[in-house]
């Protein structure tokens, strides 16, 4: 059931949400709450807000320029929100609406993100591990579980979120995404988001949707054993599959031929992402061994790229006045991790990239460039003036040389 929770303080009441709120119960529960033949009826969703849905924000919805959170997973960063608040033109005054968007899963980014502590919303102090949205100037945070395809075409839910100021797409399993939002009339409007430039973030699984490319996990998650052993395994599922340079969920223009993933040190998964980058290369046609290249690959050498993000680690992508997208790194002053952003490319290869064999990937082709500083920031239209961290190549399925973090 839908669920409509009002503000736990009086003073944070507002009569007109109250009564959109009886209103949205009547419609769910019947014609009548008096009617004893009426019965409830279960919606397909769950809506949460924290705030004031109410205030219409003097915001424009629209921005100059498209702002993106690519989030590592882990411990949320708490200035990666409030930098896409900021990039969503809020400020104190303005009100303006974050709505977090999820398959699964309840309410607890509201408060996170609204308060600057645990019972204070507009207190200009923050506290760590508290965003302070209210003290940045919204108006409210809210939140849609969309656990289906039904949920994702349902008009309340894509009402609530064509009127966001900011978009947060929340961790789960990115194969949700993709089974119950793909096509439908939420991935419609979220496209319309994207078209105003109003910010958009994610993380873990949240973040694998943001690529041009995604690894979907249609069939569960794999390792990078698994798939530097066989790029086919049938756990390596790509979307759009067909690979296609079109079609992909959501595919923000500024992650074109990019494809992410998360919790990349801490589980391991540099190997994965190596082969996720590879599968996109189509046959290596200098390699002499055509036959074992990538045949569903769609891009070329150096022109497939991978972002791969640790935990307690985001990335914050912008478009700037020159039409060029920069990227910069932020972290936790908590983090007991190196919380570091990889950046990958394929320079050559692969040479053999087939079902059922190892992946080769020549000897220093695989480019790796490291973002582990939130002083520094790279070019993402061009990586080529960023310092390359480490080369490796992949033999027989292994990487070389085998930790490259």
């Amino acid at each position: 059931m839908a669920r409509f929770p009002l503000q736990k303080a009086a003073s944070r009441r507002s009569a007109s949400w109250c009564k959109l709120a009886l209103t949205l119960l009547t419609l769910v529960f019947g014609a009548s709450f008096g009617a004893a033949q009426a019965k409830p009826v279960k919606t397909a969703y769950e809506y949460y807000a924290e705030g004031n849905p109410d205030v219409v924000p003097t915001v424009s919805q629209s921005q100059p320029h498209p702002s993106y959170v690519l989030m590592g997973g882990g411990p949320d960063v708490d200035d990666a929100f409030r930098w896409m608040i900021q990039r969503a033109g809020v400020a104190p005054g303005t009100g303006g609406r974050l709505v977090v968007i999820r398959a699964s899963g309840d309410d607890g980014y509201n408060p996170y993100i609204y308060y600057s502590g645990r019972k204070s919303a507009m207190d200009s102090v923050v506290r760590d591990g508290w965003v302070g949205g209210a003290s940045l100037g919204l108006s409210s945070v809210e939140t849609l579980v969309i656990p289906s395809t039904a949920a994702a075409n349902d008009p309340f839910v894509n009402t609530v979120l064509a009127r966001a100021n900011a978009v947060w797409i929340a961790g789960g399993d990115q194969a949700n995404y993709i089974r119950y939002w793909k096509g439908q009339a939420l991935e419609a409007t979220l496209n319309g988001l994207m078209q105003k430039n109003v910010p958009i973030g994610g993380t873990s699984a949240g973040l694998a949707v943001l690529g041009g490319f995604d690894f979907a996990a249609l069939n569960g998650t794999v390792t990078s054993t698994q798939a530097l052993s066989n790029p086919y395994n049938s756990y390596v599922t790509l979307d759009p599959n067909p690979l296609s340079t079109v079609g992909g969920f959501i595919a923000p223009p500024a992650l074109a031929n990019t494809i992410t993933d998360s919790h990349l040190d801490s589980r391991d998964r540099m190997g994965r992402l190596v082969t996720f980058v590879s599968r996109l290369i189509g046959t290596y046609p200098g390699a002499g061994l055509q036959e074992f290249g990538c045949p569903g690959g769609v891009l070329g050498n150096n022109t497939a790229r991978g972002i791969g993000i640790g935990v307690e680690a985001a990335l914050l992508v912008q478009r700037n006045p020159d039409l060029t997208y920069s990227g910069s790194r932020v972290t936790n002053i908590s983090t007991t991790t190196e919380s570091a952003v990889y950046f990958i490319n394929v320079t050559l290869g692969p040479t053999v990239c087939a079902a059922g064999k190892p992946l080769e990937v020549p000897t220093s082709s695989v480019v790796i460039r490291k973002l582990a500083n939130s002083a520094a920031s790279i070019n993402l239209t061009d990586w080529s003036g960023f310092p390359i961290y480490q080369s490796v190549g992949v033999m027989n399925g292994t990487l070389l040389p085998a930790n490259p973090y």
